[in-house]
Formats: C-alpha cells, structure tokens, sequence
C-alpha cells in the first residue's frame, strides 16, 4: 500500500513539475527577449503595471515557474512549503483567470500560460489550473511526514535564485530606447510589384473640367469634396510615414518570420496586381528577425515602404488585445477598417476588396464616426 502510495505521489510531482517547466519554457518561445517582451505587453499592461514595473515582473514569475518545477522533484521542505507555495501560485492564477473571463467571456484569446507556444483560452487554463490544484492537494495528503524533517533551506533559496536568474541572462532587461526605432533605409517612395509594374503612391488626381468658374467657386467644390470624403484627421502615423493621413491607404502590421504575415501581404500584392486603384501599402515591423525583410519581400511578390520599430512600441501601436498580421484601412488619416489576428479578425480578401470600394456616404452609415 505505502509502495502504491509512493508511486501516486511521484506521478503526480512529475506530471506537476513538468506543468510548471514548461509553462516557464513555453514563456520563451521563439526567442527569450521577443517572448517575454509580448508576454508583458499582452498580459502585464493589462493588469496595470507599468513599464518600468513589467521587465522585472515577467522575469521574476518565469523564474519562479521554473523553480517551483524542479523543487517538486526535491523532498527538501517538499510537504511544509514547495506544495503550499504551488496551490497558492495555481490559486492566484485561477483568480485572475476568473476575472478576465468575467469581463471577456473566457472563451477566445490567449492567457498567456504557455506564452505563444501554447494557445490556450481562459477557461481553459482555468480548468487545467484546478486539476493541477486537485493533484498537489491530494499529493498534501499521502505525502509521508517524514519528507518535511528534511529543511535544507539553503537548496531552495539555490534554485530559485538560480531560475529567477538564468532567466535575466537568456532576456536580459533592455534599457530604455527611444519611443520608436526607425529603420536605417530612407522612405521608399513607390512599391513594386514583381511582374514588372511600379504604382506610384498618392498617384490618385482629382481633374477639374475647364470651365468658367465665379470667383466663390473655390468654396463650393470643398463643400463638394468634404461631402464625398472624410475630413482630414491625424492618424498618428505620420511619424513614420509623411503621406500616410493623405487619401486612402493601407498600413499593415507585420513581424519578418511570422507565416500569417507574409501570406497577409502576399493577397494584397495579388489584389494590387488586379486592381491598381487599390490603395497603396506601407508596413510597421516588429523588430524581430529583422534580417528577414528581404525574404518577407520576396515570398510576397513585391516590395513596400516599411520601417521597423522595437517590439514593445510596436505592441503599444498595434493595440491591446491584438495581434499580428495587422491590416488598417486608413482614408485620410480616419481609421475605416481594421484587421488582426489569425481568428475572428482575420484579414479576408474578398470583404477588404468590397469594403474599400464603398462610397464615403455608406461608410459614414455603419461608422459614425468618420
């Protein structure tokens, strides 16, 4: 019976330890700095902590993770501390869970347990978090009281400090960069498509018939054309790219390596390809594999106005909440339609060609606000 009760309690230390080691690992996923950077942006900004607060935060907890796996697998204050320590994490982490799913309904998005390597809803990291609590709590109970004479202190503070550590090596914090980084190639000033065509962009001219017109005729062809576009806002933009609150364009949000990306703008190239009175493209990327521009061009047939700024002001840009590909249908400088993610925000081709065909009266009708 004690044998049986041994075996238990190993199987579920090691399912436990190995939940924990790779939710630490998963957290670094594709690269430390990358990983981390998003993982603070997409879950610590959202709880309020600042920017100064988050890189410490995010490193510390990671670490911790780690820790809490590999003491599991140790019998030093295993049944007096490591347990209790466990379900009290498990616990606060049902606890927030809990209430993003109040406000968000739990059932789309991405937690963040895993990182990105991992996707995995609320509710479903809810439920995986009180089976693991279940297990360490049962784990409590046949645990022999004898594991809790063993009080090295000195190799738990060890191990966590070693994790908590290891962690700042592989992401080392970053200082404080400016706003934005610019990428070094100057503003290209046309896109290229690869069959040989060049589209020049803001290329669209309005043409006036010559006619004889009063001397108050000025004032009624801008009542004219404020009735048939949106008035000029700022879209914010401008700082990367000057003509981008001029007419109607197109700006995407993309990282060099990401798959959804590239795909993303190699549909806009074949749009382009079919109609060039399509508005043109200019791109914000992540800077991360940033070497892969080039490639990015290539695999989407052409090559479009860019520049790179670093991951955690892109981030910012982008949104809350939101992912990568990002398309904006941007008209004069208002933001008219916006694309995200790989789900229900998705970039779809064949509406963003309905959708910018629309007259500024239509659009004015399901946005108020242009």
């Amino acid at each position: 019976m004690e044998n049986k009760k041994t075996y238990i309690a190993w199987a579920i230390r090691i399912i436990v330890a190995i939940l924990f080691i790779i939710s630490a690992i998963a957290k670094l996923y594709p690269s430390p700095y990358f990983a981390i950077s998003t993982f603070e942006v997409k879950q610590l900004y959202t709880l309020g902590f600042s920017e100064s607060i988050a890189p410490y935060f995010s490193r510390s907890l990671i670490g911790i993770e780690m820790a809490l796996g590999l003491l599991l697998l140790q019998n030093h204050w295993l049944r007096k501390f490591i347990i209790p320590a466990t379900i009290l994490l498990l616990a606060v982490f049902v606890g927030h869970l809990t209430f993003v799913t109040f406000l968000s309904g739990g059932n789309s998005g991405n937690c963040g347990c895993f990182g990105e390597l991992i996707p995995m809803t609320p509710i479903e990291a809810i439920i995986k978090n009180l089976v693991a609590i279940g297990l360490l709590a049962y784990l409590y109970t046949i645990m022999p009281k004898s594991h809790s004479l063993k009080h090295n202190f000195w190799l738990l503070t060890t191990v966590l400090f070693a994790s908590i550590l290891g962690i700042y090596m592989l992401a080392p914090i970053q200082p404080p960069a400016a706003k934005f980084t610019i990428s070094p190639i100057e503003e290209t000033v046309e896109d290229t498509i690869s069959d040989g065509n060049t589209i020049a962009i803001d290329s669209v001219k309005v043409e006036m018939p010559v006619t004889e017109i009063q001397k108050d005729s000025a004032a009624i062809v801008k009542i004219e054309k404020e009735a048939i576009e949106p008035k000029k806002v700022k879209s914010g933009y401008k700082k990367f790219f000057p003509n981008i609150d001029k007419n109607k364009k197109i700006l995407g949000f993309f990282a060099p390596g990401c798959e959804h990306c590239i795909e993303t703008a190699k549909q806009l190239t074949e749009m382009r390809k079919k109609d060039a009175s399509l508005p043109p493209l200019s791109i914000l990327f992540m800077n991360e594999e940033a070497d892969l521009i080039p490639q990015f061009f290539e695999k989407s047939g052409a090559t479009y106005p860019y520049q790179v700024i670093e991951i955690i002001p892109f981030w910012t840009i982008l949104g809350s909440g939101k992912d990568t590909p990002g398309i904006k249908y941007l008209w004069n400088g208002n933001d008219v339609k916006f694309y995200w993610g790989i789900s229900d925000n998705k970039f779809n081709s064949a509406e963003f060609n309905q959708f910018i065909k629309k007259g500024y009266a239509e659009l004015k009708k399901t946005n108020p606000k242009l």
